[in-house]
């Protein structure tokens, strides 16, 4: 399986504040996608000049009480890597849903222990 980014994402309802944290850090606003699942979901993308990222991602559904923290995972074939997560008893947060916006796949997987990774495939125009 090839990872090819690996870094933290926050899920939370006030998503201002914490990129605004950030950016007081030296972060700046890299890359931001709206709308995702056709909800009220967007995530931030931010980096530092010394190359570290973070997400943050504003998620106004139930089933987020309070603020989270996850692993964004991006991968090169997004079906290797969910697979290879289920055979070690990850779950998909969203039931048998995945998110895919043309541009990407993605989903949030959760172990058996609760933490969890933000499974990503970005999909390279040919």
């Amino acid at each position: 399986m090839k990872i090819t980014a690996f870094n933290p994402v926050i899920v939370t309802k006030d998503p201002e504040s914490i990129i605004a944290l950030f950016e007081a850090l030296g972060f700046e606003r890299r890359h931001t996608k709206e709308g995702i699942n056709g909800e009220d979901i967007t995530s931030v993308d931010m980096k530092n000049p010394d190359g570290f990222r973070v997400s943050v991602v504003k998620a106004q559904t139930p089933n987020i009480t309070q603020d989270m923290t996850s692993i964004r995972m991006n991968v090169r074939d997004f079906d290797e890597a969910y697979q290879f997560l289920l055979d070690r008893g990850f779950k998909n947060a969203q039931g048998d849903r995945i998110t895919d916006t043309g541009s990407s796949k993605a989903t949030m997987m959760i172990s058996p222990s609760g933490f969890s990774i933000s499974l990503i495939q970005h999909i390279k125009k040919q």
